[in-house]
């Protein structure tokens, strides 16, 4: 989106009421740092939800037993030591000590296997872990035990598994809800504490540093080692306007802007206050989310025809990215320039076909039924990418309805099984990090269990089953040729679609000072000066 210089005005004029009250309308204390996140806090559950907005709540509120370090090697957290027996079928875990709840208690090794249980009810690495575990006890107040009945090569990585549904530990009478209840309450051990009390869904979410936590003696490394937070208290802001956030970095009001929109960034370029720094290195990916319940989606076919009719240098030049930020083309699930980029399966890919498309779709039976594109309108790369691809569906003769909603709206419809005619959906945009589509294991989107998969719902046995010998596979040569096997798999079932990989750099004051190439925002080492 493009700002006009009286847009630009009145979002300096309205900045004040957008940060709610006169006293926020200044540049924020030495002691609180603002940002703003590319989505803003609607729930509290990083189990019910794999939505980003939940996951950067949950690094600041909880811990993990395991952590993913800058290199993507599991590192204990919660964890002071970790054993394995000679065969690697018994794995002991033996907390620190000093672990201590937000509400005074200590952290025991029955709240880290009642957490881990019911993420595993839900979590595709979860659930995959859980398949492989014949037993998981408590052996005493510090150490539990997760004994497997099968081969799974990646147990400390599932336990560091940092995002969709990321592993955080919770008290056991909050872990023990139901997997399908969401909770309320957020009371984690963590470096900080959610303010309850002062969260405006909408508007901000408040977190004060945690006085009792006891970080690790190592430096920060990724998302492990020693989480020091410099800071009193944190306010996540809601500034869904990029001219409005723009403005608000500028003149100090935040202090940080997670993903700036592209046509702001050469305005936020030239101002000798704010730094740009990628903390995604690798990058972000689009993913496009179709329902494979429900016609047209559910005939492989219809779903071809939409792999082979959208552009994904349109995409992201339509999301105001940077042509030097994209990635020209990318199929790969695991993302290009990553150690496991494969482009099994993808020739004859690299452009749009739309005359093929066309012909897919007419063999899929596509009867001219309305097709439901969910459209988050308060994400300006999701809006952008969604109103595209629609028009490239149009293009090839699919009747294509885009419903405006807020992305926490389409958090809530997404999980809705009815057909599109009944409310339901056929698709929807979310944006991935390398975090989310790391390998075989992790990639939440690309499960096809049949029952209890994530919204989309696709099935297919053989895909499953290459994933499973994935991560059994010990030997790691022969995981990557078991990788190229699932790669070209998914791109004939299409659990879902690459739409686009790109990186966009965060935005901040220059008096900010320990932002990292974390992957995900998190603010424990970060100060003001």
């Amino acid at each position: 989106m493009r700002a006009s210089r009286n847009r630009w005005g009145a979002a300096i004029a309205c900045l004040g009421a957008l940060l709610a009250g006169p006293a926020a309308a200044q540049p924020a204390p030495r002691d609180t740092l603002r940002v703003v996140l590319v989505n803003d806090l609607a729930s509290l559950d990083p189990v019910v939800s794999t939505a980003a907005f939940v996951r950067n709540h949950g690094f600041m509120v909880y811990d993990q037993l395991m952590a993913l370090d800058s290199q993507g090697n599991a590192r204990p957290q919660m964890v002071e030591r970790h054993e394995t027996s000679a065969d690697g079928t018994v794995h002991r875990f033996t907390l620190r000590e000093g672990l201590a709840f937000h509400d005074g208690t200590p952290v025991r090794a029955a709240d880290a296997v009642q957490s881990i249980r019911r993420w595993a009810e839900r979590d595709v690495v979860g659930r995959a872990l859980a398949a492989a575990t014949g037993a998981m006890e408590v052996v005493d107040d510090k150490t539990f035990e997760i004994r497997l009945n099968r081969p799974f090569a990646l147990v400390a990585e599932a336990l560091a598994r940092p995002t969709a549904s990321a592993l955080f530990v919770m008290p056991e009478r909050i872990a023990s809800t139901p997997a399908t209840t969401q909770i309320t309450e957020a009371t984690g051990s963590g470096p900080f504490i959610f303010d309850r009390a002062a969260w405006q869904p909408g508007n901000r979410a408040v977190y004060r540093r945690n006085p009792n936590y006891r970080p690790r003696s190592e430096a920060p490394d990724g998302l492990a080692g020693g989480k020091v937070v410099r800071i009193e208290r944190l306010e996540w802001l809601s500034l869904p306007d990029p001219a409005t956030a723009a403005a608000a970095l500028s003149t100090g009001e935040i202090d940080f802007w997670e993903q700036p929109a592209g046509d702001m960034l050469p305005r936020l370029a030239r101002d000798r206050n704010i730094r740009l720094m990628p903390i995604n290195t690798a990058g972000s990916v689009v993913w496009l989310r179709i329902n494979h319940l429900h016609p047209p989606f559910n005939d492989p076919r219809a779903r071809q025809a939409v792999l082979r009719a959208i552009s994904q240098p349109d995409n992201l030049a339509a999301a105001g990215v940077r042509e030097e930020d994209r990635v020209a083309f990318c199929a790969a699930y695991f993302l290009c320039g990553t150690p496991l980029e494969s482009r099994a399966g993808s020739e004859g890919l690299e452009r749009p076909d739309p005359e093929r498309a066309r012909a897919l779709l007419r063999e899929s039976g596509y009867d001219g039924r309305r097709v439901v594109f969910l459209n988050a309108t308060d994400s300006t790369i999701n809006n952008a990418v969604t109103l595209v691809m629609a028009d490239a569906l149009r293009r090839i003769g699919m009747n294509v309805d885009t419903p405006s909603m807020d992305w926490a709206t389409v958090t809530q419809r997404r999980a809705r099984r009815e057909p599109p005619s009944a409310n339901g959906w056929d698709m929807f945009v979310t944006v991935a990090n390398v975090l989310d589509a790391q390998n075989p294991l992790t990639n939440l989107y690309l499960a096809a269990p049949c029952e209890g998969g994530l919204p989309g719902w696709p099935c297919d046995q053989q895909l499953e089953a290459l994933r499973r010998s994935w991560w059994e596979e010990p030997d790691v040569a022969r995981r990557r040729a078991i990788l190229d096997q699932v790669q070209a798999r998914a791109l004939e079932v299409l659990p879902y679609i690459n739409a686009g990989q790109f990186r966009t750099p965060a935005a901040f004051r220059t008096n900010v000072e320990g932002i990292r190439p974390t992957t995900i925002p998190v603010f424990w080492g970060v100060e003001k000066r």
